[in-house]
Formats: C-alpha cells, structure tokens, sequence
C-alpha cells in the first residue's frame, strides 16, 4: 500500500486566492525556562490551501462543511491526467471514461504551487464540463488549484452546476507525483459548524 498526500502546507508562505486574507500562524507561548507549552494562533480562511465546497458555498439553502457525510468523501477515487490544456472543456472530458463516484484533474495547476504569488492562468473546468458532470452526480469533483473556476468570472457557473447537484468540490490539491488511474480517496475536513468550506487533508491510497 503507498499513501499519496495531495494536501498542500499550510504556512504563512501558501498563497491564496486574490481577496482571501493571508495564512498566519502567530505564537502565543513558547517552551521555556517558565515550562510553558508550544501554542500559537491560527489565521486562516475556510478556503485557504486543500479544502472543500460544500454547497452552501454558494447556495444559501445547500448542506454545510459539517454536514457532508464522511462516507461522501472516502471511496474509491479517479485521477484523470488533463495534461497541459488550458481548460477542461467537454470534448477534453469525453476523451476520458469516467466510471468512479470521485474524480480529479491532474494538470499543469500543481507546478503553480512553486510560486510565491497567485497564478491567474490556471487551467480551470468549463462550464459545459462542469454541467456534463452534473448529470453523472459524482460524490467529489477535485482540481489542483484554489479554484475550479475560471478566474474573475461574473457568475460562477462551474461551482453553481456541481453544487446544485449535490457534488462536492475539492479545490488545493498538490498532484505533481501522482500518476493517472484509480486510488482510494480520504479526505477529512474540519468539522466547522455552519461551514461555507473546510481546509482538508486528503490523500490517496494506492493499493
């Protein structure tokens, strides 16, 4: 058995969605002549590095973080390779065969991880692809960048498609070792009540 972690770090370094405040890890106390403990103060948004969308992200109606069934997010899972395309467009989609109840897009998004600032050209799903998926209604639908969808966009289509049909997002994934085919998915995200999203550890098991 080899466990992939597909998270990212959570420093002070990670870089964040543009409007998204900055991770900050502040220390409280510290190991000392006095024997106090290591504790330090943790600055984060709900969507900041690996994390979940449940669909109250954008659905005031829609089942929160705490909320989504852990046996949603753990199962077997499909890492499809999109290569370096520039969008997951429908005709790009339907060259893959998708039968797991999970599925994430390797691409060239996990390189983007090397930068210190934000990348906007990312390789994002369409809103076609995202509506195709829709109908299959797939658990877990997961990318390897802050986003699924398009930077800056007026109307965030790609989320309301997979959100309205019950399917969670799973945005931050690191994929640069991982090879296409099918693992074991285990993600565990905080349970925040009234959660619009979750910083997660996920990983993948390969059997």
């Amino acid at each position: 058995m080899k466990i992939h972690d597909i998270s990212v770090r959570i420093s002070p370094e990670l870089v964040v969605y543009p409007g998204d405040p900055p991770v900050e890890i502040v220390p409280l106390s510290r190991v000392g002549p006095t024997g106090d403990p290591n504790i330090s103060r943790l600055c984060l948004s709900t969507h900041a590095g690996t994390h979940i969308d449940p669909p109250f992200h954008m659905l005031a109606e829609g089942a929160k973080a705490n909320e989504i069934p852990l046996e949603t997010l753990i199962g077997e899972c499909e890492v499809i390779d999109i290569g370096i395309e520039d969008e997951i467009t429908l005709p790009v989609l339907q060259k893959h065969k998708i039968t797991a109840e999970r599925v994430i897009f390797k691409t060239k998004n996990s390189f983007l991880w090397e930068r210190k600032e934000f990348s906007r050209s990312y390789t994002y799903l369409t809103t076609a692809a995202a509506e195709y998926l829709a109908t299959r209604k797939l658990k877990v639908v997961g990318i390897d960048y802050l986003s699924i969808e398009k930077f800056d966009v007026k109307t965030p289509q790609t989320h309301l498609a997979l959100l309205k049909a019950g399917t969670v997002i799973l945005e931050g994934l690191n994929l640069s070792y991982v090879q296409a085919g099918k693992y074991e998915l285990f993600c565990l995200p905080l349970k925040i009540k009234d959660g619009d999203g979750a910083p997660a550890r996920a990983v993948l098991i390969e059997r």
